[in-house]
């Protein structure tokens, strides 16, 4: 039936209502201005919703608020329509030759379908697929639609996939990474992305509504060296080997199975690490609650080595009371590379408490306690002065170690070696093995620091030769070295001092620089102390004020002489005192 005698109805029979038919003409007027106006804004090819208004057999009629209803294939709906149901479709014709609207639904879903997996690869939106078979590289993956996309194995799973062929035919959930264009069908999925982002959302859940203390079931996923993972639902919890059992615990697979549901309670959580520690031995009494009022620090006891590590060695106290000795609390002098070397499995030592922290479970231990500590009388055998003669048993780039007695070693620097040569290798003064004479010039027992020197044997060289020639004293030595700035030369005692070129003699026809090219390394020098500082070992001379202190000395002789034979005028005396002035 056309749609608009439906909705224009019959014309009036009775002559004596005008008034009514002349509205019933106004109204279908009205009607018929509406229907041309959707048809102007309804287009072919759009998407655009309608109601399920009856079902036939095979035909679902859906108002699309056009002239008339469009019909659909009941084969095209996935799920049984009802009456009253929205359904996307698409306009296919506004009016066939027939004066029929014609609709799709198929095509509406293609369309939506491939509008839906756009906006999920633009906003990182999962969408669900089937894996259906295994393909070079990954897997063949159903999108809908016909649409097929392609899943590499690397992508597939959180773990390693060993065994495809388990991931075949599961629905599940994918992002989508790689989108090219329709038709292609050239697309490309990532499961593992969404998996992780679900256990992260399920690991939140756990920090934000599971209190320390609660107890959880998990299923013992794997074993380590230090306990063993356990599988609360996608992420993972650590059972170690201290929280298994009180007593001491040798190998995880003595308390729990892999693949076994066990209970478990929460005893630490780290938000920020994403770290879950739990425990099976927290079910069960604490020998723990009555440590204190059995042990205290300092307290020197006995117990039974039960273990050696890389670090040191496992001590049971009594039944569930395990400490541990470092290796660094072994011995006060001597450096032990492995435990084994002096205690073994099942003997028992004697030791001293030096701490513990009982929620954690855990005693300090030191095994070098029970002995005095030589380092504490070490100033006493080794004061300050004192001269030794010791061997060379290391060699570094700032000095040298020097063994005083096994396990204490002294430190001689390399600024330490000599008072005037600077020794920039002291590989080069001292070799390995070799017996030298030293002085012990600090020590800090606090520290464990024997400080020694090789030059304190012998008095200062600077400060003997700040005592000889002060000031404006004459000195003689020979060139050492020359550089751009001036040249040193070396005196008695090793002593350099420099002359820096402007303290070079003065000559009007040459520069500072060209005076400096007159000297080479060997030339013998007369100059004058100038500058002397013993403590930074700095010395600075002057071969031109030696030349104008000798020339004031011949003056002042000259000038003497002339006194003498009565004359009362000196011209060259007037002319120095001239210059000077």
């Amino acid at each position: 039936m056309d749609k608009m005698e439906v909705e224009a109805g019959l014309e009036p029979q009775d002559t004596n209502q005008g008034t009514l038919a002349v509205e019933q003409k106004a109204d279908q007027m009205q009607l018929q201005e509406e229907y041309l106006k959707s048809l102007d804004l309804a287009e072919e090819g759009q998407l655009v919703e309608g109601e399920v208004i009856q079902i036939a057999n095979d035909h679902v009629f859906v108002d699309v608020n056009l002239k008339s209803e469009g019909k659909i294939p009941v084969s095209e709906f996935t799920a049984p329509p009802q009456v009253g149901d929205k359904v996307m479709v698409i306009l296919v014709a506004k009016e066939d030759r027939h004066g029929e609207v014609i609709i799709s639904k198929q095509k509406a879903d293609v369309k939506l379908f491939w509008k839906n997996l756009r906006q999920a690869f633009q906003e990182h939106l999962p969408v669900e697929a089937v894996i259906e078979k295994t393909v070079k590289g990954g897997f063949d993956v159903y999108m809908g639609q016909d649409t097929h996309a392609f899943l590499p194995i690397s992508q597939s799973d959180l773990q390693k996939v060993d065994k495809p062929e388990k991931l075949l035919g599961l629905k599940t959930n994918v992002y989508v990474e790689r989108l090219y264009s329709e038709g292609k069908q050239n697309i490309v999925v990532n499961r593992r992305k969404w998996l992780e982002e679900e256990i992260e959302k399920k690991r939140d859940a756990f920090f934000e509504n599971t209190p320390i203390g609660a107890d959880v079931v998990g299923v013992v996923k794997s074993f380590t060296s230090f306990g063993a993972f356990i599988d609360l639902g996608g992420f993972d919890g650590l059972l170690h080997l201290n929280d298994m059992s009180w007593g001491h615990v040798n190998r995880p697979k003595d308390f729990v199975k892999r693949g076994q549901e066990i209970k478990l309670k929460v005893i630490r959580l780290d938000p920020v690490e994403k770290r879950i520690n739990l425990s099976i031995k927290h079910f069960m009494d604490d020998p723990w609650v009555h440590f204190e009022e059995k042990f205290h620090v300092n307290d020197v006891v006995k117990g039974k080595v039960t273990k050696n590590t890389d670090f040191g060695t496992f001590i049971e106290l009594e039944e569930g009371i395990e400490g541990l000795a470092h290796i660094s609390e072994f011995s006060w002098v001597k450096k032990v590379p492995k435990p084994e070397d002096m205690v073994t499995i099942g003997s028992e030592v004697e030791c001293m408490i030096l701490g513990y922290d009982l929620q954690a479970g855990r005693v300090s231990l030191g095994l070098k306690q029970v002995t005095v500590n030589p380092w504490s009388t070490v100033g006493e055998r080794y004061p300050v002065g004192t001269r030794l003669t010791r061997k060379v048993v290391k060699v570094t780039n700032a000095g040298a170690f020097i063994e005083l007695e096994e396990g204490i070693d002294g430190f001689l620097h390399a600024d330490d070696i000599s008072w005037n040569k600077k020794v920039k290798h002291p590989g080069s003064e001292l070799q390995l093995g070799q017996e030298v004479d030293i002085m012990v010039i600090e020590v800090e027992k606090d520290k464990r620091n024997i400080r020694l020197g090789m030059k304190q044997l012998t008095d200062d060289p600077w400060r003997v030769f700040a005592s000889a020639y002060r000031q404006g004293s004459f000195v003689e030595g020979e060139v050492s070295s020359i550089t751009d700035f001036g040249i040193f030369v070396k005196t008695l005692g090793g002593i350099e001092g420099l002359i820096h070129k402007s303290n070079l003699p003065e000559n009007s026809n040459e520069t500072q620089d060209e005076a400096i090219k007159k000297y080479k390394i060997g030339d013998r020098i007369k100059a004058v102390v100038i500058e002397m500082q013993p403590d930074r070992q700095k010395a600075a001379f002057s071969i031109r004020d030696y030349q104008r202190k000798l020339h004031r000395d011949e003056v002042s002789q000259y000038m003497a002489t002339d006194e003498r034979d009565g004359s009362t005028y000196n011209p060259f005396g007037e002319l120095l005192k001239q210059k000077e002035e």
